[in-house]
């Protein structure tokens, strides 16, 4: 299971990477090839870059608010499953132990005869 969460960690970073890399690449191409002043092409550069930084920004967090709920969910399965097992676990001590108390009682019985 970790490694399948491992891996889901790899694919979100890898394609916030590509989105980043590949938004400014095309924002930049987009840019260089229209045809305005280097001081306008300069602005709608910061400008489509930081439009991007903030896109990538809320994915990020939209990522990491996901990921957050998932660790939270799995941590509640498993105390939910150690609940189940403590609870297991404790009948089988109380069942054993009726069972020990009522073999030492007729051993006792057996003694006394």
């Amino acid at each position: 299971m970790n490694n399948r969460n491992g891996n889901n960690a790899k694919f979100v970073w890898g394609f916030l990477a590509g989105l980043l890399v590949g938004g400014l690449a095309g924002a930049g191409m987009v840019l260089l090839v229209a045809p305005q002043s280097g001081k306008k092409t300069r602005a709608q550069i910061r400008q489509k870059s930081s439009d991007l930084r903030d896109q990538t920004v809320k994915t990020v967090e939209g990522a990491m608010a996901q990921t957050r709920d998932k660790a939270r969910q799995i941590k509640d399965d498993i105390r939910d499953q150690a609940g189940e097992l403590q609870q297991g676990g404790q009948g089988l001590l109380d069942e054993q132990r009726d069972h020990l108390s009522k073999t030492l009682k007729g051993w006792g019985k057996a003694v006394k005869s």
